[in-house]
């Protein structure tokens, strides 16, 4: 018997080296990669940024890029069946919302190791995501010296 299920598992990705290794730790611990959801969260750009204002960014060109970069960086896992998503939104809100609205029963999720003042500054996703989830959520900690 497993703690954990390896149904439905989701994977928020940030493009950082934690969360692709969460990504990989995920994907050699469920059976059926069609079982994993992989999703990024944009957050929306202020009406007053440079390339918002010059018409050179808008929403659907930056869900573009992500979908490129990741397909660049993890080639071949669309093809062995894992669900790619991009959503516009707070990042610990949607990931917890997407989980809901897709049956997840285990999210994944690295943890940047932040202390002290950049913790409160910047606050933890993973945490908000622990808190407010409605399925188990694993927190991966990677160590510095990795």
């Amino acid at each position: 018997m497993s703690l954990f299920t390896k149904n439905r598992v989701l994977v928020p990705i940030d493009f950082s080296e934690a969360s692709f290794h969460a990504l990989e730790e995920t994907l050699a611990f469920v059976e059926q990669p069609v079982n994993v959801y992989v999703l990024h969260v944009l957050t929306p750009l202020s009406a007053i940024e440079p390339g918002v204002m010059w018409d050179r960014v808008n929403d659907h060109s930056r869900i573009d890029n992500v979908k490129k970069a990741f397909s660049q960086r993890c080639q071949g896992m669309m093809d062995r069946g894992i669900h790619f998503d991009v959503v516009m939104g707070d990042p610990g809100g949607e990931i917890v919302s997407y989980a809901q609205k897709h049956n997840i029963e285990l999210i994944v999720i690295p943890s940047h190791g932040r202390t002290g003042l950049s913790r409160l500054l910047l606050g933890s996703v993973a945490e908000r995501v622990a808190r407010c989830s409605h399925c188990p959520v694993l927190i991966l900690r990677r160590h510095k010296d990795k």
